[in-house]
């Protein structure tokens, strides 16, 4: 899953850190799962589109 991360826009940059992280605050429940290895997919992804609004203008 970490490749997906890369085009998610709730993956970002610390500068403070030097790293990237997921910016997405999972419940303790959540949390769990994902150590675990319980999600296929994320369920928070979002892509990244700059352009998506300009093409769905056009």
């Amino acid at each position: 899953m970490a490749d997906i991360c890369d085009t998610c826009v709730n993956y970002i940059y610390d500068e403070y850190d030097e790293c990237y992280f997921c910016d997405c605050d999972l419940d303790e429940d959540e949390m769990s799962r994902f150590l675990r290895g319980g999600f296929t997919s994320c369920p928070y992804y979002q892509l990244d589109d700059e352009y998506g609004i300009v093409r769905h203008q056009m």
